[in-house]
């Protein structure tokens, strides 16, 4: 659990410094379960540039509670979270500052933004907060203010966490969160996961990723966890000690992860992956010079159009789009009728009927529409959350990685787009998941670079 927090100043002399405004967001990863904002009376004046910057005047303060007043508030609100500030260090001095002037000793665990954005997103051009969410076209109002930088921070962490896909960051805050066998809390956590799509991570008492798994219904899933039978089953169970999870919103984006994050963190119970001999579908040319399609095995030195898990597989898909498309299956090796003009699909083209130019226009329409070979696409799907949306740039036929955006002019803008995109590995494998699942789900939208 986090608290995301942003304080106001009155500026000054160090150490003398006190407090004006304060916006606190308890976020639990996913979503705000909690706030509390508040002007606050710092009981001295504030020094005039600081007025100039933020808004906030000595006569705005006059009725604002004072610090002792709501310091109850800020303790129940931030127990038992870590701190996330952009620049947490300054922040934490002057929450911690001010409780002992009330003779109480605040202490929590912190995370700083700039830090983390400095380790996730090396390119940027400025880690200050305004032209960082700017550079990433992240929305920001009410500048200076403590609430307004306290939401652009939140949207920050948010990005940041997505990028992380070392889970360095959770693995940190499990790390010093967890103690001992999996308690009753701990229980009901798993008992309260969402029945929603995306990741999930088991974890051992260091915080370190035992098994992560993809699902559809997380919270249905990890329950098999935890009444699954056999010696590795209960070992599993034996050596979770919490468990965190990842909404993704859309089924694709959880597969492409759950591949890249399994290369990365290599977890002790999941099974090592074994490289698959894929079936793939080529192009191909008659000596009539109709375009035809070949099924064989993958070779990383011929590019292919798509691909398969098995031979079944690829010829069900070729009889599907001959037909879709009114393409000839004697051309296709289908069939063996000669002629086949008795087929209601054939134009023609076996016996000469229809030039080569004619059919091969339709065989790039069907190539057009099932294959992601050289093509810079932007795949738009369901988001975590509503207004949100996830991205998944591919680039010259190649996967680039994915991420996460809400406003169209994100990704419409190329510098922006790719400031958001989380960078991931594409290979074979990613590009058979993605025409794997584009064959047979719905997106909201693909955007083609290309026209």
């Amino acid at each position: 659990m986090y608290t995301i927090l942003d304080i106001e100043t009155t500026g000054g002399k160090y150490n003398e410094e006190g407090i004006t405004e304060i916006a606190i967001h308890k976020f639990d990863g996913h979503k705000v379960v909690d706030k509390f904002i508040s002007l606050v009376n710092p009981e001295r004046e504030i020094q005039p540039f600081v007025a100039n910057l933020t808004g906030i005047n000595n006569k705005m303060l006059r009725t604002a509670p004072k610090f002792h007043e709501v310091a109850k508030r800020i303790v129940e609100i931030t127990e038992d979270t870590v701190l996330v500030a952009h620049n947490a260090q300054f922040d934490y001095r002057i929450l911690r500052t001010e409780f002992r002037r009330l003779g109480y000793n605040f202490e929590r665990k912190t995370l700083c933004t700039v830090d983390l954005s400095k380790n996730l997103l090396p390119d940027a051009e400025s880690y200050s907060l305004g032209k960082l969410v700017r550079s990433l076209g992240i929305p920001m109002s009410d500048r200076h203010r403590a609430n307004g930088d306290a939401l652009a921070t939140l949207k920050l962490f948010k990005l940041l966490l997505s990028k992380d896909t070392g889970k360095t960051i959770i693995k940190e805050v499990v790390r010093e969160e967890t103690h001992g066998e999996l308690s009753q809390r701990q229980l009901d956590i798993v008992e309260q996961m969402p029945s929603e799509t995306g990741l999930y991570y088991m974890h051992d008492k260091k915080g370190d990723i035992l098994f992560l798994g993809k699902s559809t219904n997380i919270k249905k899933r990890v329950n098999q966890h935890f009444t699954k039978n056999g010696s590795k089953a209960r070992q599993l169970q034996k050596e979770t000690k919490t468990i965190t999870f990842e909404k993704t919103g859309s089924e694709l984006v959880a597969l492409l992860k759950e591949h890249e994050e399994l290369l990365k963190n290599k977890p002790r119970f999941n099974h090592k992956a074994r490289k698959k001999r894929l079936t793939a579908l080529y192009p191909s040319i008659n000596e009539d010079g109709y375009q035809t399609f070949v099924i064989a095995q993958q070779t990383k030195e011929k590019s292919n159009i798509t691909t398969f898990n098995s031979f079944l597989s690829a010829k069900n898909f070729l009889e599907k789009i001959t037909e879709e498309f009114q393409l000839c299956p004697k051309i296709n090796g289908l069939e063996d009728k000669n002629p086949c003009e008795s087929d209601n699909q054939c134009l023609g083209a076996c016996m000469g009927k229809e030039s080569p130019l004619d059919y091969n226009k339709r065989v790039q329409d069907a190539i057009n529409k099932y294959s992601i070979s050289n093509k810079t696409l932007l795949i738009v799907d369901k988001g975590r959350e509503i207004g949100e949306y996830s991205a998944i740039f591919i680039k010259n036929g190649v996967f680039m990685g994915l991420g996460y955006y809400d406003l169209n002019y994100q990704i419409n803008n190329i510098h922006i787009l790719e400031s958001i995109i989380t960078p991931m590995r594409g290979d074979i494998t990613t590009n058979h998941i993605i025409d794997s699942y584009l064959r047979k789900k719905r997106v909201k939208k693909i955007i083609d670079f290309n026209n």
